[in-house]
């Protein structure tokens, strides 16, 4: 939970937990709160630490969609999205020794203080890009969902805790 949150119910923790860009959008909705935390609303669809919010005006270029792409922070197991489209970020090397990826800089210097570490199975991925998903996003321990249209992925607010503040959204 992040520290900055008053949290004191699971209520609480729940609204806690909503990225920067749902709660923009609940602002001035009417309606009970309760409606508010269930999974699939007006606002977002969420799926364990992933929350999918409509995006109908968007444009992308359909030469950059990726097909059964997998997103996930650090460790975790992946969520399958069927059609995926990124935009930005940061590029970083990732392998199982740095899960949170090290910069292109980090990166150039830790094999020339370590050049074993070329052989660490490094794979290339960007940090914090925009993610635009659409279709079928399925994961081992949660339902499978159908996103209809062009949907931007957030994550939850969980990594700005102390406790996970190593945690990165990797694309």
């Amino acid at each position: 939970m992040p520290e900055r949150a008053p949290v004191s119910t699971v209520v609480t923790a729940k609204e806690a937990l909503k990225p920067d860009a749902v709660r923009t959008r609940e602002q001035g909705k009417k309606g009970k709160r309760k409606k508010r935390l269930r999974r699939k609303t007006d606002v977002f669809i969420r799926q364990g630490e992933w929350f999918f919010i409509p995006a109908p005006d968007v444009r992308v270029n359909k030469g950059l969609i990726l097909t059964h792409e997998p997103i996930q922070r650090g460790r975790g197991k992946p969520h399958l999205c069927e059609e995926l489209y990124r935009d930005g970020g940061t590029s970083v090397f990732v392998c199982n020794r740095h899960p949170n990826g090290l910069t292109v800089e980090e990166h150039r210097k830790l094999l020339k203080a370590r050049p074993e570490a070329a052989k660490w199975g490094w794979r290339a991925m960007r940090r914090d890009p925009v993610v635009l998903v659409r279709g079928k996003i399925t994961h081992p321990d949660h339902a499978t969902i159908r996103l209809d249209g062009w949907h931007r992925v957030e994550m939850n607010t969980e990594n700005r805790s102390r406790a996970m503040a190593s945690v990165a959204f990797l694309d």
